[in-house]
């Protein structure tokens, strides 16, 4: 009699056991394909024309090309509708999700000279950015990116962006971008896409580098035995620039 006791017992905790993966596993499936709602799509511009910085320098003629330099010359300031925010693929109870955090706190600046960006540096701040999960954010700004510690990113142009002659406005320009990143304290120099584009009164510009975690000291952000993410995520941006 007692071995059938302890043996419905084993059964009832077995079963137990199993009840909770069921609920964590179908809880995470509902939470993160119906309740949360769709990851935001990648932050970009969309593309009703499109050329890159070198290929298509060359187009129009030296009229038109000074005439467009002339247009943009000056310092331009980061304007509202600008974000910034990272993507870092996750496993949560087995289920695959994109975390995505985004912030509009950002200012900064270019300076453009002739028909060349001169200058150019960016600051966020870390503490603002958030994601839709609360406890990833206290996660963010506590063990990962330490914000009381780092409380800033910056990016700052470390070669000049030729530009050659500006296409007509609307038009989506690829260039290739060197830039110094300051992530929880260290720099590292960085190079990558930016496209821009020119409309009546603002220049908008957007891009996404790739951060390896390791590279910038920051901690995995994996919760063993709950939530996994790969080594590395996207730091993403799209700014809205007004002159000043």
């Amino acid at each position: 009699m007692a071995w059938s006791r302890r043996r419905r017992w084993a059964l009832w905790l077995v079963g137990a056991a199993a009840a909770v993966v069921v609920l964590a596993v179908g809880g995470t499936f509902l939470y993160i394909h119906v309740i949360s709602g769709p990851t935001p799509a990648p932050l970009g511009l969309k593309q009703a024309g499109s050329g890159t910085g070198s290929a298509a320098a060359g187009a129009g003629s030296a009229t038109a090309g000074e005439s467009a330099a002339t247009s943009v010359a000056g310092t331009w300031h980061v304007a509202a509708g600008s974000v910034v925010g990272y993507r870092v693929k996750e496993v949560l109870f087995g289920q695959n999700h994109v975390a995505v955090g985004r912030t509009s706190a950002i200012t900064g600046h270019i300076t453009i000279s002739g028909t060349t960006v001169t200058a150019g540096a960016f600051t966020v701040q870390m503490a603002t950015i958030k994601s839709d999960e609360s406890e990833r954010d206290v996660q963010f700004r506590g063990r990962i990116m330490d914000t009381s510690t780092y409380p800033t990113g910056t990016l700052t142009l470390a070669r000049p962006i030729a530009l050659a002659s500006l296409p007509a406005p609307g038009v989506v320009r690829t260039y290739t971008v060197t830039a110094d990143l300051t992530l929880h304290g260290h720099t590292r120099r960085v190079t990558f896409p930016l496209s821009a584009e020119r409309t009546s009164g603002e220049i908008a510009m957007s891009g996404s580098i790739p951060i390896l975690f390791a590279d910038w000291d920051i901690p995995n952000p994996s919760f063993t035995g709950f939530v996994t993410t790969q080594n590395h995520g996207v730091l993403e941006f799209l700014l809205k620039l007004a002159r000043s």
